[in-house]
């Protein structure tokens, strides 16, 4: 129980870190990508015999799928779990839910559960549109707000530690609000189970293991979809790596291994270089770090690129991108901020708008 509890900590205090930088840039509404156009599929595009032939930048834009619930009868309540941070928490009411996470994917989950119904409001993250209409209950980007949340009277809320401040969170609790935290981590690897115990939570598990199996067999038809256009040959293979960036902070993060990112890389058939140099989780940048490295190609979240002022700019802010071939090519690739490590049931999509961007990059934009 004490190492599950330092490493929650841990992670907290993490998530929170890079929740105060991506409040510094992301806004209500720009969630997924705002107003740009969807990335075309990658089964319409042609794919470049070698990607590392292609000299620019290129933003992936995820398709804006609607909402598919599955099927399944009526929550069977109450619901006792213990949660992610190891506390018994016992769910006797979900007609009022309220799902807040730095990424969406939570309210994503319960809306593809059937239950969007009974969702009263949303963070800034939640951006698909049939979650449009509900109040938002994050200020200042990712700060939850305790009146906000109050106001919308939630009969059980669902988070992880990818928001804070942590006292609010505390604060439900006190005030009589079942508080269930789920798994943080965001990987290709654990969207199942991410579903599962929003599931659980809610007294559906039939309907998340449907939605599970579902989601799992999309993201896997993805990969080898991928697999089939991605260089085959060890030494062909684009070497990749996640950079996160707040300019206006002066923050510069190394995504490594355990983050998300290297899960990611994976499942486009690139080389996770933190991986090789054994980076682990997000850590601070170094120029040593990032020249020995030297990746093919860079992937950033969108507001994250735009703080230091586009490619450019980030090779102002950070010399030593132009000493790698990411760099000197200027590879690489952006997307949304609130999309990009989302693991959603939406993971699929996102891995397509990524792979074109990868390796048809002129028809990415």
């Amino acid at each position: 129980m004490m190492h599950r509890t330092i490493r929650g900590l841990a992670a907290l205090a993490l998530s929170v870190a890079v929740a105060v930088g991506l409040s510094a840039c992301d806004v209500a509404g720009a969630a997924h990508g705002g107003d740009s156009a969807a990335t075309p599929p990658l089964a319409e595009v042609t794919p470049l015999a070698d990607p590392l032939t292609w000299e620019g930048p290129s933003t992936a834009v995820a398709a804006s799928t609607e909402i598919d619930p599955v099927d399944g009868g009526a929550p069977v309540l109450p619901a006792t779990v213990t949660d992610a941070q190891g506390a018994t928490v016992t769910v006797s009411d979900t007609t009022r839910i309220l799902t807040l996470d730095i990424y969406g994917s939570l309210s994503r989950i319960v809306f593809e559960l059937g239950l969007g119904d009974r969702v009263v409001a949303r963070d800034v993250s939640t951006g698909f549109p049939e979650a449009a209409h509900l109040p938002v209950v994050t200020e200042n980007g990712h700060d939850l707000n305790a009146e906000a949340i109050l106001d919308a009277a939630p009969t059980v809320i669902l988070t992880d530690t990818s928001l804070g401040p942590w006292d609010t969170v505390l604060q439900m609790r006190d005030a009589g609000i079942p508080v269930v935290v789920v798994d943080s981590r965001r990987s290709l690897e654990n969207v199942g189970d991410l579903i599962a115990q929003v599931g659980a939570a809610l007294g559906v598990p039939d309907r998340a293991a449907a939605l599970a199996a579902r989601t799992t067999a999309a993201v896997d038809a993805k990969i080898a979809q991928i697999a089939a256009v991605a260089p085959s040959d060890p030494v062909r293979k684009l070497r990749m790596m996640f950079l996160y960036v707040r300019g206006q902070s002066g923050v510069y993060y190394l995504f490594g291994e355990e983050s998300g990112a290297d899960s990611l890389i994976e499942a486009l058939g690139g080389v996770d270089v933190a991986g090789e140099i054994g980076w682990t989780g997000m850590r601070p940048i170094t120029d040593e770090a990032l020249v020995d490295a030297n990746p093919d190609l860079l992937i950033m979240m969108t507001k994250g690129l735009e703080s230091v002022g586009g490619v450019d700019g980030l090779v102002e802010h950070l010399p030593a991108v132009a000493q790698t071939d990411a760099g000197r090519h200027r590879r690489i690739v952006d997307m949304s901020d609130t999309t990009v490590l989302s693991f959603g049931p939406a993971a699929a999509d996102v891995l397509d708008a990524l792979a074109v961007a990868v390796y048809a990059p002129e028809a990415a934009g």
